[in-house]
C-alpha cells in the first residue's frame, strides 16, 4: 500500500504547521531523519503528542533518573502503568499517583472527574482491584469568585466520579495559596491489591496475536490533551475546552470487572489503559516494550462520531478505554467476558515482526513509523539551571522571634487558616465507606483500610508544603517525603514507598528548572534515608499563566504496611490521665510557617532545617513503641506547630481537654514549624517504656476531662480556650469563606 499524505507534508513544514502541535523546528528535523522523509499530518500529530513533555518526560527525565527506585520489597517500579510493592503472603499493593492540572483549570468537574478515572485504570491495568483513592489539591485564595468556583467544581468532579465508580475516596490534602491563583492542581491518587500471580504487563508480544480494543467507541474529545498540558496555560483558555476528556464513571466500573476477570484467562498477553495520547500511546509503548511492531487499521476501531480522520482516532483521549494483547485464535474467549459486561471488544490490529508503527485507514497506510522512535528516540534536555535570585537573600535574613501578644486569639486565626482548617465539606462529600473496608477515614494523619482475609491493613498519605520548597526546594524536598513518612508512622504502619506527583512552572526557566532539580535531590536523599523507594509517578510543568509560576509542588503519595490491625493508632487523644509528650525540641523556624503569614502576609526567609538523621531515628522509636502497644495516640507536627496539633488532638471528643506547660519562649514552642517533631499520648502504666525509648521527650502534661485547653509558660496561664469553640472555628471557616461575597 502507498502510504497516504492528508495534507502535503511540504505544506506542514513551510507553514510550521508542527509548531502548533508543540514541536520546535530541532524536533522536527530529527523526525524527518528518523523516518528519512517528511512526515504527514497524522505522524506528526503521533510524535507530537509522543515527544510531549506528558508522554516522553524530556525535559524531567535527567531528574528522575536521580530517584531511588529498588527495594526487597519492590516488585514493579516506574515504567508501567503503576508500581508494585510486596506485603507479604503472596500479596502486593500496587498505586500511583497523576495529575490533571490543565483540564481541572479549564473545566474544573470533568478535568477532576477524569483524572480520577484515569489514575484507577492505571492502577487495574496491572491486573489490582482498586481499593482507595486519595487527592492532593491547590487553589488561590478562596476569596474570588474564580477560586471558589474552580474548588466547589474539582471536589464536585472527584466525588461524582469516585462515588459512582465505587472506589472510597479515603482522605488526601487542599492547600491555599496565591500562586495557585490560575493554575489549580489536581492530583489523584490510587491504590489497589493485588496477588503476585496476577501482575500484569503493557507489553504487546507474540508475533501474529491480536490486538482487542475495549470499551465505550473512540470521539473527539480530549485530542491533544497530552500536548496541551505541556505548555503554559493560556489566557484565554476556553480555546483548550475541546482537550478536556469526559468521564463515564458507571462504564469504568463495568470496564473494571471485566478487566480483572480477563487477567485470569492465560489467552491475554498484555493489557494497557488509553490514557495520554490514547490509542497512539498504548499501542506503541505495548509494542516498543515488547520488541515487537504493530499494525493497525482504523477501520475496525469503534467511533462514536461521523467522519473522524486518523489523526483524530490516533490522538482522541476518550475515557474508559483499554488495548489488549490476546493470544491468536483465542480472541472470543477474551471477547466474552467483556460481552458479558456489556461491553465492547474487538480486534484492531495485531503484533508484527518488523518493528514499525504501522496505522491503515480507509485501506490506506496514514502512518508508519518505526516503534522504538517515539518512546526510545525522543528527545532528552539537560535544561539550564540556575539558582533562583531569591533563595541567597532569603538565606541570609536575620532570623526574627515573632512577637505574639494573645496567644489564644493567634491559635484561633490559625486554625481558620483555609490550609489548616478542617476539611469536611470536602471529604464530606466523598464515599469514604464503599466496599467496607476503611478504618480510618478522612480527617487523620493518615486513612488506613484493612486488607480482608487477613489481619493486616493499609496506611495511607499525601503530602507536601509547598511553601519551604519555594524557599529551600532541597530542604523543603526533604521535608514532602518525611512529612509523608511521618504521617504513616503516627498511623502505626511501617512506610513501604513512595508515589511522586512532580508540579512545576515552565522547565525553560533555568530557575524554574534549578526548583526542579534541587527538590528531587532533597526527595532522593529522604527516600534513601527513610528506605522509601519511588516506584512510579507522574511530572506535570508548565504550570503557570501570564509569566507567574506556581510554587514548586512536587506531591508524594505514600503507602505503610499495618503487620496487624492491633498496630493501627489514632492521631487524636484518647483518655483523660494519658500522659502527652512531645518528641524533638522547638527551634526559631518561621520561614514558611502559617504564623508568618498572617503576621506578614507573605513567606520568606529559610525553610525550616531536617536532620534526615534524626527523623529516621525517630520514626523507628516510635513505630516500635506503637507495635509493642505503649502509645496510646501519635500526631505529627505540621502547619502551626505544637498549638494546632494540640487542638486537632481534642477534635475527635466532646470531653477530652488537655493541660499543658511549656519551658522556654512561648512563641515558638507553640508555633515554630521545626520538623522531625510528634505529640504522643501513653497511659501512666506505659510512661516508663516510653522515657526508655526517648529519654529527651518532653513532658507536657496531661488529656483532661474538661473539654478544654489549657496552657501555661513562665508560670502562667497564656492561653485558656474552650476545645468546642476551637473546633467550631476550625470546622467552620471554609463553609464561611465560600459563602461569603468575593
Amino acid at each position: 500500500m502507498q502510504l497516504t499524505h492528508n495534507i502535503n507534508p511540504e505544506k506542514i513544514e513551510q507553514d510550521r504547521l508542527y509548531q502548533d502541535m508543540g514541536l520546535s523546528d530541532e524536533e522536527f528535523e530529527k523526525i524527518k531523519t528518523i523516518l528519512g522523509r517528511r512526515p504527514n499530518f497524522t505522524e506528526t500529530g503521533i510524535f507530537s503528542v509522543m515527544w510531549s513533555e506528558h508522554c516522553s518526560y524530556k525535559t524531567s527525565k535527567p531528574l528522575l533518573r536521580k530517584f531511588p527506585t529498588e527495594g526487597e520489597n519492590v516488585l514493579q517500579g516506574p515504567g508501567e502503568g503503576a508500581g508494585v510493592i510486596d506485603i507479604g503472603d503472596g500479596q502486593a499493593v500496587v498505586f500511583k499517583v497523576e495529575s490533571h492540572n490543565h483540564p481541572s483549570a479549564v473545566e474544573p468537574y470533568q478535568g477532576a472527574a477524569t483524572g480520577v478515572g484515569g489514575i484507577i485504570r492505571d492502577v487495574f491495568s496491572m491486573g489490582a482491584r482498586p481499593i482507595a483513592l486519595m487527592n492532593s489539591l491547590r487553589f488561590g485564595p478562596l476569596t474570588t469568585n474564580r477560586t471558589k468556583y474552580l474548588f466547589s467544581e474539582v471536589v464536585a468532579g472527584i466525588a461524582g466520579y469516585g462515588n459512582c465508580v465505587g472506589v472510597p475516596t479515603v482522605g488526601g490534602e487542599v492547600q491555599f495559596d496565591d500562586s495557585y491563583e490560575d493554575n489549580p492542581l489536581v492530583n489523584a491518587m490510587c491504590v489497589g491489591l493485588i496477588n503476585h500471580d496476577d501482575v500484569q504487563k503493557g507489553i504487546a508480544a507474540g508475533i501474529g496475536n491480536t490486538i482487542l480494543y475495549a470499551g465505550p467507541p473512540t470521539g473527539r474529545d480530549g485530542i491533544h490533551g497530552a500536548t496541551f498540558a505541556s505548555d503554559d496555560l493560556a489566557e484565554d483558555s476556553n480555546k483548550d475546552r475541546p482537550a478536556v476528556q469526559v468521564g463515564d464513571p458507571f462504564m469504568e466500573k463495568l470496564i473494571i470487572e471485566a478487566c480483572l476477570e480477563v487477567i485470569h484467562s492465560d489467552a491475554l498477553v498484555g493489557m494497557q489503559d488509553m490514557g495520554a495520547a490514547g490509542l497512539t500511546s498504548s499501542a506503541s509503548e505495548m509494542a516498543s516494550k515488547a520488541g515487537t511492531g504493530m499494525e493497525m487499521n482504523l477501520d475496525l476501531v469503534p467511533q462514536r462520531e461521523r467522519n473522524m480522520t486518523a489523526y483524530e482516532m490516533m490522538l482522541s483521549e476518550s475515557q474508559e478505554r483499554m488495548l489488549l494483547c490476546v493470544k491468536a485464535g483465542r480472541e472470543q474467549e477474551i471477547i466474552a467476558i467483556f460481552e458479558k459486561y456489556g461491553l465492547q471488544a474487538v480486534p484492531v490490529g495485531k503484533v508484527i515482526e518488523e518493528k514499525v508503527f504501522r496505522i491503515k485507514h480507509h485501506d490506506e497506510v496514514v502512518a508508519d513509523i518505526p516503534v522504538d522512535s517515539l518512546a526510545d528516540d525522543a528527545p532528552v534536555y539537560h535544561m539550564p539551571s540556575k539558582e533562583a535570585e531569591y533563595y541567597q537573600a532569603f538565606q541570609q535574613m536575620e532570623v526574627h522571634t515573632p512577637h505574639v501578644d494573645n496567644y489564644g486569639e493567634t491559635l484561633k486565626r490559625l486554625l481558620q487558616q483555609p490550609t489548616i482548617a478542617s476539611k469536611e465539606w470536602v471529604y464530606d462529600q466523598y464515599d469514604s465507606m464503599v466496599q467496607t473496608n476503611t478504618v480510618v477515614t478522612p480527617g487523620s494523619d493518615a486513612a488506613v483500610v484493612r486488607i480482608k482475609g487477613t489481619d493486616k491493613a493499609l496506611a495511607i498519605t499525601t503530602d507536601c508544603n509547598s511553601r519551604y520548597i519555594y524557599l529551600d526546594p532541597e530542604e523543603g524536598g526533604k521535608i514532602a517525603v518525611a512529612e509523608a513518612a511521618r504521617n504513616i508512622v503516627c498511623s502505626g504502619a511501617k512506610p513501604l514507598g513512595l508515589t511522586d506527583g512532580l508540579n512545576f512552572g515552565n522547565p525553560t526557566n533555568p530557575e524554574i528548572f534549578w526548583q526542579m532539580e534541587k527538590s528531587v535531590e532533597g526527595m532522593s536523599a529522604a527516600c534513601e534515608a527513610l528506605q522509601t523507594p519511588v516506584i512510579s509517578g507522574n511530572v506535570s510543568l508548565y504550570n503557570q499563566s501570564k509569566g507567574k509560576s506556581i510554587y514548586p509542588t512536587p506531591v508524594v503519595g505514600m503507602v505503610g504496611l499495618h503487620e496487624s490491625t492491633a498496630h493501627i493508632t489514632p492521631s487524636f487523644f484518647q483518655e483523660a490521665g494519658d500522659i502527652i509528650y512531645l518528641v524533638g525540641e522547638a527551634r526559631n523556624e518561621f520561614g514558611g510557617s502559617e504564623l508568618q503569614f498572617i503576621q506578614d502576609g507573605k513567606y520568606e526567609g529559610k525553610a525550616p532545617h531536617l536532620d534526615l538523621k534524626i527523623e529516621a531515628d525517630r520514626q523507628g522509636k516510635l513505630l516500635s513503641l506503637i507495635q509493642q502497644g505503649n502509645i496510646q495516640s501519635a500526631h505529627d507536627l505540621a502547619e502551626g506547630g505544637l498549638g494546632v496539633a494540640l487542638a486537632e488532638s481534642l477534635f475527635a471528643d466532646e470531653v477530652l481537654g488537655a493541660k499543658v506547660e511549656l519551658s522556654g519562649n512561648a512563641a515558638v514552642e507553640l508555633f515554630s514549624e521545626t520538623q522531625s517533631r510528634f505529640l504522643v499520648t501513653v497511659k501512666a502504666e506505659n510512661q516508663g517504656a516510653f522515657e526508655e525509648v526517648f529519654a529527651d521527650a518532653a513532658k507536657l502534661g496531661e488529656v483532661t476531662a474538661d473539654n478544654q485547653l489549657t496552657v501555661r509558660a513562665n508560670n502562667e496561664i497564656i492561653l485558656q480556650e474552650k476545645a468546642a469553640e476551637l473546633k467550631a472555628l476550625w470546622k467552620g471557616a471554609i463553609p464561611c469563606l465560600l459563602k461569603s461575597k468575593a
